[in-house]
C-alpha cells in the first residue's frame, strides 16, 4: 500500500484551490482530480508502506511541536511529461525546513521509489488537474482557464494528515498544527 503526508490549508484556502479544479470540470475538461476526491494539499512525503498506527503517532506528536504558519500562493505550474496543472506556493527556506524536518520524524518508514518527494528534490505543489489521459486539446484549454482564473491567495497551513493512496483518496489520520 503507497502513503502520503499532505500539508492542509485552512478552509477559505482549500476552497478557492477546489474551486480552480471545479472550473475545469464545468467546462468539460475534466473530472479527474474531484474524481480522487482528496482535499487540496502539498505532499511532504510518500512511503511504500506504514505502520498507520506507528505512523499517526508520529505525526501527531510532530504536529503538535509546530505552529500553523502563513501559505501564499503565488504561481501554477504544470508537469507537460504528466499532464499535471498545478499550483505553487511562495517557498521560504522554513517550509523546505519542514519538510525536512517531517521525514526525520517519520524516518522508519520506505520511501523507496518516492524520491521526487525526498528533501532537496521536492517541488511543492498543490495538484488542481490530473489530465494524463485526456486529450491534449482539453489540457491546454484546462491551462489556459488557470492561467486566466488564477489570483495569489493568502491563507494559513493548518494541519497534517496521512493518507492511503487509493482511489478514492482515503484520509487515515488527519492532525491540527499547534493549537489551530
Amino acid at each position: 500500500m503507497q502513503y502520503a503526508i499532505e500539508l492542509y490549508f485552512d478552509p477559505e484556502t482549500e476552497q478557492q484551490l477546489r474551486h480552480l479544479s471545479e472550473r475545469i470540470a464545468e467546462e468539460g475538461l475534466s473530472t479527474r482530480f474531484l474524481d480522487w476526491k482528496t482535499r487540496p494539499h502539498l505532499t511532504l512525503a510518500c512511503f511504500s508502506d506504514v505502520d498507520e498506527a506507528a505512523c499517526s503517532a508520529a505525526l501527531a506528536a510532530f504536529a503538535r511541536s509546530r505552529r500553523p504558519w502563513p501559505a501564499c500562493i503565488g504561481s501554477v505550474g504544470m508537469f507537460t511529461d504528466t499532464k499535471v496543472i498545478f499550483a505553487s506556493p511562495v517557498m521560504t527556506e522554513g517550509m523546505y525546513q519542514f519538510q525536512r524536518e517531517v521525514h526525520q520524524a517519520l524516518h522508519a518508514f520506505d520511501t523507496a521509489g518516492w524520491d521526487w518527494y525526498l528533501p532537496d528534490r521536492w517541488l511543492p505543489h498543490c495538484t488542481l488537474a490530473l489530465m494524463r489521459d485526456d486529450p491534449p486539446e482539453a489540457f491546454y484549454r484546462a491551462s489556459e482557464l488557470v492561467l486566466r482564473e488564477f489570483r495569489k491567495m493568502n491563507g494559513m497551513f493548518r494541519a497534517l494528515g496521512l493518507v492511503k493512496v487509493t482511489f478514492p483518496v482515503e484520509e487515515v489520520f488527519t492532525v491540527p498544527l499547534g493549537d489551530s
